[in-house]
């Protein structure tokens, strides 16, 4: 990614000594003006404060500035609104190129924590809720590698696709599909109900690996499938039918994950496809937004 670094402001690349932080406030928009002293003298004390992390002897030293300015964000040294030190004002301070500065900057751009005006400079964002990211991992870590979960196979046979199993596979109605109905527990309590279609293929091993698997971590990597490239997943609250409720020992209407996943071959043929219903109660997502102090 290309980056342009503004190096405008009141900047002061001839002056000798003194710490070059509270210099990149002033040429922030927010210190200009009527107020700007007092701002850049309680950026300053901030700076002072918090510091910034050692390098590490691993850590090239883009990576290290970048860090080092993500901590000072998560910190509260650097806020919303604030203008980063120039690009001259960083060299100074670390020691280092241009260009690793720039990669730094870089870094800073993909992690969502800054962004930066042509002709102006690099400034800190403000978080953004829509920018959150929820990753299933947060649902299964807690179990996985838990030997009190186990997989319970309810069915397993061959039927015909139905109109909606042939929509979403995407094959004729009436081919043959292996249909599977597991019970995923933990202690004997019932945690996620699962069904899924596979097309049948007597060359394709997939269905005789699904069909041996007995835990929770070979039911997440048999549903993706070794060799299976692609998939879609879509997650959404559901109030569980009567049936789904009894096998999962609720309450008719209770609330839950739904998980709707379709899995494609190379080929882009679509090849299995499903739902695991995780109880409500015992699920969570949960994921951090910008920076924490001292930490990515």
């Amino acid at each position: 990614m290309g980056i342009t670094l503004a190096e405008g402001g009141n900047r002061r690349d001839d002056q000798k000594g003194g710490s070059a932080l509270p210099e990149a406030v002033e040429g922030s928009p927010s210190s200009q003006g009527g107020g700007g002293v007092p701002q850049a003298a309680a950026v300053s004390a901030r700076v002072a404060q918090a510091g910034y992390r050692g390098r590490t002897s691993h850590e090239p030293a883009y990576l290290h500035i970048a860090n080092a300015i993500a901590d000072r964000i998560g910190a509260g040294v650097y806020r919303p609104g604030d203008q980063l030190p120039t690009e001259a004002l960083l060299r100074a301070e670390f020691g280092v190129s241009p260009m690793t500065v720039r990669r730094a900057i870089s870094i800073l751009l993909d992690r969502g924590l800054v962004t930066t005006t042509q002709g102006k400079g690099t400034f800190v964002r403000a978080l953004d809720l829509g920018e959150a990211v929820f990753r299933l991992q947060e649902i299964t870590d807690m179990w996985i590698g838990d030997d009190s979960v186990d997989v319970v196979l309810l069915e397993a046979g061959i039927v015909r696709a139905t109109e909606e199993v042939a929509a979403m596979l995407e094959c004729v109605a009436g081919a043959p599909t292996v249909f599977m109905r597991r019970l995923i527990r933990r202690r004997e309590m019932p945690l996620v109900y699962q069904l899924e279609h596979v097309i049948y293929d007597e060359h394709r091993p997939l269905v005789e690996s699904q069909l041996q698997v007995m835990s929770l971590d070979g039911l997440l990597r048999s549903s993706g499938g070794a060799g299976i490239p692609s998939g879609q997943l879509t997650i959404e609250a559901v109030n569980l039918s009567a049936e789904e409720a009894s096998i999962l020992e609720v309450p008719e209407g209770s609330p839950a994950f739904r998980l709707a996943h379709i899995f494609s071959d190379f080929d882009g043929r679509r090849i299995s496809g499903g739902v695991f219903l995780c109880r409500g109660d015992q699920f969570r997502l949960a994921t951090n937004i910008g920076v924490l102090p001292n930490g990515e």
